[in-house]
């Protein structure tokens, strides 16, 4: 495929997706499967670092790994966010048929995520210790977290490349080839955490390791698709600079997209404070639940990524009668995964959090969030359709407004006033669908007034 300048058709190689034409329903779940399926890989891949580590170094070297959990998505979730912003960029001016506008966002994200990567190692490396200790991590593992973390950031310059890599990918219809590159990567992980950590007895150190290797192997697998690539998305190296406009465009987009993130993790971070107010037993109980629950919420989060790409690129091709289908559409799949799976997980719940632990205790406690959490949680997944969709329409900052009102500050209120009066944990879970439910109808008026803006501002 040989870049014809802007607004000339091109031909479609097989990875690619004419979002703008065509069935919608069909080439959503064509385009959100492979999206699912890296998701619920990545858990998967993340719990055999946890098992392996916790299993064969035992209890000190398994809270140095998990203690680290917060402070990496913390950090890390800002710049994933620039990630959204350079899907929106790109599948808009692919749709638009600007491939010369296209080459250029490309080359500029490129570019950012490799600065942001090298810019996170040294970052890691010299705020190890301080934001450890802030975070109050115990005396006994701070040696092995620090080891860990300072590792774990040398990976960051191929995380980067790997998710804005993705991200371009799926600008232009393909979800198929990252999933391809997380199974790689992902197998080779867990073969070299084996052999780190029980052959070669590196504890912490081999885990953090392997991760690195794993990153770096997705991260050139993709970059290197990106560079044999014919078409207006390829990288070409002597082209490789960071336009000014084109960054502009990725961090409007893209930064209230990495701070909405970052609000995600303080209010769990708040949550779980709440929650540890109720013992061990709880802690655990509700630990297990959030981890069966993670498998539901990257399924439905599918949909939401899908949200984006297909609003850019019909909003770029000016395909605007199919705005608001691509919304109902995703709306109706989304609901039907978060219902079917959700009330599938809690009717499974003894069995599945017997996996976790075989304390009755426990599980009573795992059953208590999931029967709140699981039956209602379609509600956060079409929540997320809709950011997905205000965002796709090029605007960031609202969503990161309301879903910092819905998910932080309401919570934050709840949990001070009508939780601190009932002090029970069915009050605090029931936090989740209230906020949802309050959220989405701010996400409704949104939504169609950035619509009626968009359509203003063609006309």
């Amino acid at each position: 495929m040989k870049k014809k300048g802007n607004g000339l058709k091109m031909k479609q190689k097989n990875y690619e997706m004419d979002m703008c034409n065509g069935p919608l329903v069909k080439k959503i779940l064509l385009f959100t499967i492979p999206i699912m399926a890296s998701g619920v890989l990545q858990l998967l891949f993340n719990a055999t670092d946890i098992a392996v580590v916790g299993k064969f170094s035992g209890a000190d070297s398994l809270a140095a790994v998990g203690s680290n959990t917060a402070l990496i998505n913390l950090i890390v979730n800002l710049f994933l966010g620039l990630s959204v912003g350079a899907n929106v960029i790109v599948a808009k001016y692919y749709g638009a048929g600007k491939y010369n506008e296209v080459s250029e966002a490309v080359n500029t994200a490129v570019l950012t995520a490799l600065v942001s990567g090298i810019f996170l190692i040294f970052a890691g490396f010299l705020c190890a210790k301080p934001m450890l200790v802030l975070m109050g991590a115990p005396e006994s593992v701070m040696k092995k977290s620090i080891i860990y973390l300072r590792i774990y950031f040398m990976g960051m310059p191929a995380m980067m490349i790997y998710n804005f890599g993705s991200a371009i990918l799926r600008a232009v219809g393909d979800t198929k080839r990252p999933l391809y590159y997380l199974i790689i990567s992902g197998i080779t992980n867990v073969c070299f955490n084996l052999i780190f950590v029980i052959v070669f007895k590196l504890d912490v150190a081999g885990v953090a390791i392997a991760t690195v290797m794993a990153q770096y192997i997705s991260g050139g697998m993709i970059i290197r698709c990106l560079l044999k690539e014919e078409g207006p998305y390829r990288v070409e190296l002597k082209n490789l600079r960071i336009a000014g406009s084109k960054l502009k465009e990725i961090l409007v987009v893209g930064i209230p997209a990495g701070m909405q993130g970052i609000v995600f993790s303080f209010s769990n971070v708040i949550i779980q404070s709440s929650v540890n107010s109720f013992g061990n037993i709880a802690m655990a109980g509700n630990s297990a639940a959030s981890n069966i629950e993670g498998f539901i919420y990257f399924s439905m989060n599918a949909y939401n990524q899908s949200a984006i790409s297909f609003t850019s690129q019909n909003l770029g091709g000016r395909k605007y009668d199919r705005l608001k289908k691509i919304l109902f559409v995703c709306i109706g799949l989304v609901a039907i995964v978060g219902i079917v799976m959700g009330y599938s997980a809690y009717f499974a719940g003894n069995i599945l959090l017997r996996l976790y632990s075989s304390d009755l205790r426990v599980i009573h406690y795992g059953l208590m969030r999931m029967r709140i959490i699981c039956l209602t949680y379609a509600l956060c997944g079409i929540m997320d359709v809709f950011a997905g969709c205000v965002r796709g329409l090029g605007f960031s900052m609202a969503p990161m407004f309301i879903s910092t009102f819905g998910a932080c500050v309401l919570r934050i209120i709840w949990i001070f006033t009508i939780f601190k009066s009932h002090h029970t944990l069915t009050n605090l879970y029931v936090s989740y669908p209230i906020t949802w439910f309050v959220t989405i109808c701010a996400y409704i008026i949104c939504y169609f007034i950035c619509l009626k803006k968009v359509r203003l501002k063609i006309n």
